[in-house]
């Protein structure tokens, strides 16, 4: 099979790698389309190797055929061949097939295609993650999603207003703001214009305060925010591209309670991963064949043009996700 693997200059190419062999909790899926994870440009720069025993390849999210299953597998599950799927990997969904485990498996929602589909495992999975067990966010509370316009942001502002839940996110241009005005946040705050700290203070001051915020960027500016929540609030980092040091006064963390919490999807065990995809199946796919929560597409090309795909990313001009075509 074909797979993007990674060149000694960091330029991608679409190249021959052997054919996966599935264990016997395994089973094989012929992908139709990949989706981009900012983790995967991480991968290519040296900087976020596989876990031990995935693929070299990049791609952690998935939509396609089961194709062949192992003993296992068909023991302990209800798939069969020929079910339509999307998958959450470890590594390996930039190529034509993969071997998955089979609770690492979900079904495609209604309603749903398969690019569509392949943007909902990685991205939901952490979403789901961040607001509901790291933040055990309720209806009533307010959210705070940093760079309103990323992927994961256009998967958990309508996911948190499907739950009830109130979202201030920030971009930084008019334009950026009118882009994401589909996704139904509250309040959007265009950082050029306006001081997000001082803004934070505002809600602060006419008590509808921030009770989770899922942090992307980090930097000089999460130091100056953190002390605008309500108390007991979480302040959920899940990456720091915007610096990773800041200043904090720790006597405002514990007088207020607040607990600043470091969460990443992709070092979680097997068993929670499949926990946490078997939850948003029950609670969360429902939405999705309804259309209340769906993920938002910004672009769609071959997988021979993954490095274009990538370009996408480096340079922040998606409003939602970006996905890789294979068939």
């Amino acid at each position: 099979m074909k797979a993007i693997l990674v060149n000694d200059d960091r330029s991608l190419r679409w190249d021959n790698v052997p054919d996966p062999v599935i264990k016997p909790e395994e089973v094989l899926v012929e992908i139709h389309a990949a989706a981009l994870n900012r983790a995967d440009l991480m991968q290519r720069e040296g900087d976020y190797p596989p876990p031990p025993g995935c693929p070299e390849w990049m791609g952690l999210e998935i939509a396609g055929v089961i194709t062949q299953m192992g003993d296992e597998a068909k023991a302990k599950s209800s798939w069969k061949v020929g079910d339509k799927v999307c998958a959450l990997l470890g590594g390996g969904g930039y190529a034509e097939y993969v071997a998955v485990k089979y609770d690492m498996l979900m079904p495609i929602p209604e309603n749903t295609t398969m690019v569509e589909a392949a943007a909902i495992p990685e991205a939901f999975a952490t979403a789901y993650l961040n607001l509901f067990i790291e933040g055990n966010i309720k209806p009533g509370n307010t959210l705070l999603m940093n760079a309103g316009a990323s992927g994961l942001a256009s998967v958990i502002i309508p996911m948190a207003k499907a739950f009830g839940i109130r979202v201030i996110t920030t971009v930084l241009t008019d334009e950026i703001a009118k882009s994401i005005k589909h996704l139904n946040a509250d309040r959007v705050v265009v950082t050029t214009k306006e001081d997000i700290a001082e803004v934070l203070k505002e809600e602060l001051d006419s008590g509808h305060s921030v009770d989770v915020a899922i942090d992307c960027l980090g930097g000089e500016i999460m130091g100056k925010c953190i002390h605008y929540l309500t108390h007991g609030a979480r302040w959920i980092m899940i990456a720091a591209l915007a610096g990773q040091k800041t200043e904090i006064d720790l006597k405002n963390i514990y007088v207020r309670n607040v607990r600043i919490i470091g969460s990443t999807l992709r070092s979680r065990t097997p068993e929670v991963k499949a926990q946490i995809l078997s939850e948003l199946v029950e609670k969360v796919f429902p939405k999705i064949a309804t259309g209340e929560v769906k993920p938002t597409i910004h672009a769609v090309l071959p997988i021979q043009e993954a490095e274009a795909a990538h370009d996408i990313l480096y340079k922040g001009q998606n409003v939602g996700k970006v996905v890789l075509k294979v068939r």
